[in-house]
């Protein structure tokens, strides 16, 4: 294969975990020249740990197609996710590695649906057996109370897993929403009790000032809750334990019914501003990167919109507009 035609890196070791070949533009991609990285051990060349290396290694030599991301640090410095397919070669693992901040740069929305829809579905499998892991271990009466905390942990991470992979499933989704008429109040609310016990971990509570004779608004509460959910999150990331975040509700200018949050922590930078709303193209996602991308593609299938107002100092405004 021609792995500089795919903007990828094909690495191979042999047993002992070292690189044997290496194919492709390693500066670009790795951050080294391909000459210092033949015989190499095989964590030092992807900027990973030991452990993590044994398990790439184990699941290449099942030959089965898998697919794995890591977080890569070279010089001290975390790099851009890495897509790794693994496999074997003869007597050599294998692992076809692409950068995915390049791989999605310029790509039209059907390839990074399609690569969202594959991402959804490549995580949930496991996480699934995670969580049942962690339920069972849950109902152990003799757990000491530094486990519990453990257990408390791992089930606040695995709701995190859950809402990213919510998010990437939906920005990968192209089917005609369910538009049913529902009161403004109620999809915040609802949206609010996805994230319940995150709020009440942190002390936050949710304040919502409504305007008087606002209409029902057509929304698939199904689609919409978890990505809205997604923002309210955001926003008690960077508050202070026991505050508050007020949405309000009221009448926009054409008299389509507004739902109005305020990030006081978050800014927008100037380098930003043409980046906010596309997928991995801002900070201010905290996550999967794609929680804002996905919020607005979600409110332009249900015939809305989500429009952001902010400087460079604190305090950015997300205006969600509605359909009648």
């Amino acid at each position: 294969m021609n792995a500089q035609l795919l903007q990828a890196v094909q690495l191979a070791w042999s047993p002992t975990l070292r690189v044997t070949r290496i194919e492709g533009d390693c500066p670009a991609l790795l951050h080294r020249p391909t000459a210092e990285l033949l015989d190499a051990p095989i964590h030092v060349a992807l900027g990973i740990s030991p452990e993590k290396a044994r398990e790439l290694d184990a699941r290449a030599r099942e030959n089965r197609r898998a697919v794995e991301f890591i977080s890569a640090r070279f010089g001290g410095e975390e790099h851009s996710p890495l897509r790794l397919v693994l496999g074997m070669e003869g007597d050599e693992a294998i692992a076809v590695i692409q950068d995915l901040d390049l791989l999605l740069e310029g790509a039209p929305p059907v390839q990074i649906s399609k690569l969202s829809s594959s991402l959804s579905h490549e995580i949930r499998n496991p996480l699934s057996s995670v969580k049942m892991a962690v339920q069972t271990l849950q109902r152990n009466t003799g757990l000491s109370d530094r486990d519990k905390r453990r257990l408390t942990i791992a089930n606040r991470e695995i709701r995190t897993m859950e809402r990213m992979l919510w998010l990437l499933s939906e920005y990968g989704r192209d089917s005609v929403p369910r538009l049913e008429p529902q009161p403004l109040r109620s999809v915040v609310q609802e949206a609010q009790a996805m994230v319940a016990p995150e709020l009440a971990e942190r002390r936050i509570e949710l304040k919502i000032e409504e305007e008087p004779d606002l209409p029902r608004v057509q929304v698939d509460g199904t689609r919409l809750r978890p990505v809205l959910a997604q923002l309210l999150l955001n926003i008690a990331m960077g508050q202070t334990e026991d505050s508050h975040i007020t949405v309000h509700l009221r009448h926009g200018p054409a008299g389509q019914p507004l739902m109005v949050f305020t990030d006081s922590a978050a800014a927008l930078p100037p380098e930003e501003r043409g980046t906010l709303f596309e997928p991995f193209g801002s900070r201010l996602a905290r996550g999967a990167g794609l929680s804002l991308a996905a919020l607005r593609r979600v409110m332009l299938n249900q015939g809305g919109d989500l429009s952001a107002e902010g400087s460079a100092e604190p305090g950015l405004v997300f205006t969600l507009t509605f359909a009648l």
